[in-house]
C-alpha cells in the first residue's frame, strides 16, 4: 500500500487486506491479516476512522477523505490534512510526552495515520453527557495547554527552529479556513449553512445586532490570523479529549496552525461551559447542583494549572529568544512582572475565543451533542441561549475578567437567568 501512487478511500471490508503487508501493523496486531477484526468508528465531520482488533493487540487508523463528511461531496478538502495532524502529533508528543496517540505508521500518499488505541477510554463529551467524573481532568489538559503553548514557542524555541516550523504548518491552507468561516464569521450573519433551534430567532437577532461584540469577534480574528506565537491543536474541545475516570488523552489535531497561546485553552473552556450549561437537560434535580459545580471545578483546575505550569516552564525552559535572561536575570531583575503580563494577555485572549466557541457551537454548521442531544426544543432553546449571552458578555467584558472565580461566578449567573 505504501506504493500506491493513487489514493483510495478505506472501507471495512478492504482496510485489512491493505493494511495487512505492512511489517508495523503486522507486528503490533499479530496473527493473520484475515482475521482482523475492523470496526469503523468515526463519527467527526471530516474522517474515515477505523478500530482494527488483532490477536495481539489493536489500532486506530485515520484516513482523511477528500470533503467534508458532515457535507458531502459538495465541500471539497485535501487530503494532506494527514501530513499536518501527522507532524502535530509528532509535537505534541514531544511538547508534552505520552499526552497523544503513537504513531505506528503514516502514509502520506493514502493519507492516513495508523497510532495507538487509547482503551478503555472514551470521548469527554460523551462522559460529561452521561454525568461521569474524570480524576485529575483539568490538571492534565491544564497541563497539555501550558506544555504545548510554551515549548512551541520562541520562549523556548530557537528561532530558526521556530519559523521554519511556521513556514511549514503555513501550508496548512484549507483546514483553517474552515475555522476561519465557521468560527470568526458565519454566526455573525446569515450564513448559507447555518442553523439554530427554534425559540433563539431573538438572540440570534440580538447578537448580530451587537456592533460592539461584532468589533471585539474581528479583533480576534486578526490576532488569530496574525499571532503566530505558538503550535495550536486548532480544536480542542471535549470530543478531542478521550478519558477513563482516571486519565486523559488528547487526539485530532488536523486543524494545527501557529496562532495565539489563548486560542486552545479558551476553547477548551468554552466547551466545559456549554457541557454546564446543557446539564439540566441531562441530570435528575438531586444531583444537578453537584455536578454543574464539579465542571465549574474543571475550569478552575485547568486554568489554575495551565498559570502553575506555564510559570514553572518560564523559570526552567524560557531559552528562546523572547524575555532574555540576560536583560532580566542576569541583571539581578525579577521577570515575575513580565509573566504576569503576558499570562493576563493569554488569560483575556482566551476569554474571548471561549466566548465565539459559546456563539458558533450553537449558530454555525457543527453543533455540540450536550445541547444538539437534548429533545425538548423548548428547553434546548432556553439552556444555549444562557450560554449564547454569556458568550456575548465574555466577549465585551474580558478585560475586565479577572481570573477564574469571576468567570465561574459570571456561569453561576447565567444559570439562573432566562435569556430567551
Amino acid at each position: 500500500m505504501e506504493n500506491a501512487s493513487k489514493y483510495e478511500a478505506l472501507t471495512v471490508e478492504t482496510l485489512a487486506s491493505r493494511l495487512g503487508g505492512i511489517a508495523t501493523i503486522l507486528n503490533r496486531l499479530g496473527g493473520d491479516a484475515s482475521d482482523w477484526k475492523v470496526n469503523e468508528v468515526g463519527d467527526g465531520n471530516l474522517n474515515l476512522v477505523f478500530i482494527v482488533s488483532g490477536a495481539s493487540g489493536a489500532v486506530i487508523v485515520k484516513q482523511a477523505l477528500p470533503y467534508v463528511r458532515l457535507v458531502g461531496d459538495s465541500w471539497p478538502l485535501p487530503l494532506y490534512r494527514a501530513f499536518y495532524e501527522h507532524h502535530a502529533l509528532k509535537r505534541q508528543e514531544a511538547y508534552d510526552p505520552g499526552s497523544v496517540p503513537e504513531i505506528y505508521h503514516f502514509d502520506e500518499t493514502q493519507a492516513l495515520i495508523v497510532m495507538e488505541h487509547f482503551s478503555p477510554h472514551a470521548i469527554l463529551r460523551n462522559k460529561l453527557i452521561a454525568g461521569e467524573r474524570v480524576s485529575g481532568l483539568g490538571r492534565r489538559l491544564g497541563e497539555f495547554c501550558a506544555r504545548t503553548a510554551f515549548r512551541g514557542s520562541e520562549l523556548r524555541m530557537a528561532s530558526a527552529d521556530k519559523k521554519a516550523d511556521v513556514a511549514l504548518f503555513a501550508g496548512n491552507v484549507e483546514i483553517p479556513a474552515i475555522t476561519e468561516a465557521v468560527v470568526f464569521r458565519d454566526p455573525y450573519f446569515n450564513a448559507d449553512m447555518n442553523h439554530h433551534t427554534p425559540g433563539l430567532d431573538p438572540v440570534v437577532a440580538t447578537l448580530r445586532g451587537d456592533v460592539a461584540m461584532k468589533a471585539e469577534v474581528q479583533h480576534l480574528f486578526r490576532a488569530f490570523s496574525a499571532k503566530a506565537e505558538t503550535l495550536c491543536h486548532g480544536d480542542l474541545h471535549s470530543g478531542s479529549a478521550m478519558c477513563t475516570a482516571d486519565d486523559t488523552r488528547v487526539i485530532d489535531p488536523e486543524f494545527a496552525f501557529y496562532g495565539p497561546m489563548g486560542f486552545d485553552i479558551g476553547m477548551l473552556i468554552a466547551n466545559y461551559l456549554m457541557a454546564y450549561f446543557s446539564q439540566p437537560a441531562h441530570r435528575t434535580v438531586s444531583d444537578l447542583d453537584g455536578y454543574q459545580e464539579w465542571i465549574l471545578s474543571v475550569v478552575e483546575e485547568t486554568w489554575t494549572t495551565f498559570k502553575s505550569e506555564f510559570a514553572a516552564l518560564w523559570s526552567s525552559e524560557r531559552t528562546g529568544m523572547l524575555y532574555d535572561r540576560r536583560i532580566f536575570e542576569d541583571q539581578g531583575h525579577g521577570a515575575d512582572g513580565p509573566l504576569n503580563a503576558l499570562l493576563a494577555e493569554i488569560w483575556s485572549d482566551a476569554l474571548g475565543y471561549c466566548g465565539i466557541e459559546m456563539h458558533r457551537r450553537t449558530l454555525s454548521i457543527a453543533h455540540n451533542a450536550d445541547f444538539e442531544t437534548i429533545e425538548d426544543v423548548a428547553a434546548r432553546a432556553r439552556l444555549e441561549a444562557r450560554n449564547m449571552m454569556m458568550g456575548r458578555r465574555l466577549l465585551l467584558e474580558r478585560g475586565e475578567i479577572d481570573g477564574a472565580a469571576n468567570l465561574l461566578a459570571m456561569a453561576r449567573r447565567f444559570n439562573g437567568e432566562d435569556c430567551t
